[in-house]
Formats: structure tokens, sequence, C-alpha cells
């Protein structure tokens, strides 16, 4: 089995909450997890450009657990597909495609809004409400 993950999980996880253990737990759990090298640029900008080096080191430190696969032709022509059925940005279809195309048997999100159940492609669980 395998799982990807949205960047929202790992921003999330990256906290000292309740919810952020509940997370790294579940990554802790997952054998494998993978995502989209879009995920560094979309955890870590915010706490590059606010400076805040102790979120820096626990995002990376969580993604380094990670099979980060490169956004090519396949998975880019996927994401196509996927923003235009789902209406999602860019760089939510972007993660969408990586599961669907490296074969998740789940996306792991908390963003109900554009994940809902009417995603088909793959099964979406949202952990931080789970």
């Amino acid at each position: 089995m395998s799982d990807a993950f949205d960047a929202d999980v790992i921003i999330y996880a990256s906290t000292d909450t309740q919810t952020g253990s509940a997370l790294r737990k579940l990554i802790d759990e997952v054998v494998g997890p993978l995502g989209s090298v879009v995920l560094l640029p979309e955890t870590l900008s915010k706490p590059l450009r606010d400076a805040n080096a102790s979120e820096c080191e626990a995002i990376r430190r969580l993604l380094s657990r990670f099979d980060l696969k490169e956004v090519d032709l396949e998975i880019a022509d996927a994401a196509a597909t996927l923003a235009a059925k789902y209406r999602l940005r860019a760089a939510d279809a972007i993660h969408l495609a990586t599961a669907v195309v490296w074969g998740a048997e789940r996306f792991h999100t908390n963003n109900r809004k554009d994940f809902g159940p009417h995603i088909q492609e793959v099964e979406v669980v949202w952990p931080a409400t789970s």
C-alpha cells in the first residue's frame, strides 16, 4: 500500500499541537510516503520568508522520509486533466496527479473544499478530521 500527501498535512504535522502529533504519527506509520517535489516550495516558502528555522527543520525532517517524485510530462498531463475535471489549482492538481500516476491507494489532505468525496481516482482521506 502506498500513501500520498498534500502540503497541508505536512504543514500541520510540523506543528507542536495535538493535531500535529497525530499527523506525525500517521506519517511514521506509513511505509514509503510519497508526494510531489512541489511539496518543497509549498511547505517551506512561509517558514523561510518568516525566518522560522525550527519550522523549516521540522518540515525538512518530515519530508526526508518521503519519496518525492519529479513533475514529469506524464504527471503534468494528468494534472492538467485533473485540474480541468475537478477545478483544481495547478499545485493541488500536481499533488493529486502524483498520487494517481504513482498508484497511491490513499491521498491524505485536510482540504475538503477541493478534495471531497467526488474525487474518483484515489481514496481521499482527511486525517486531521478523521
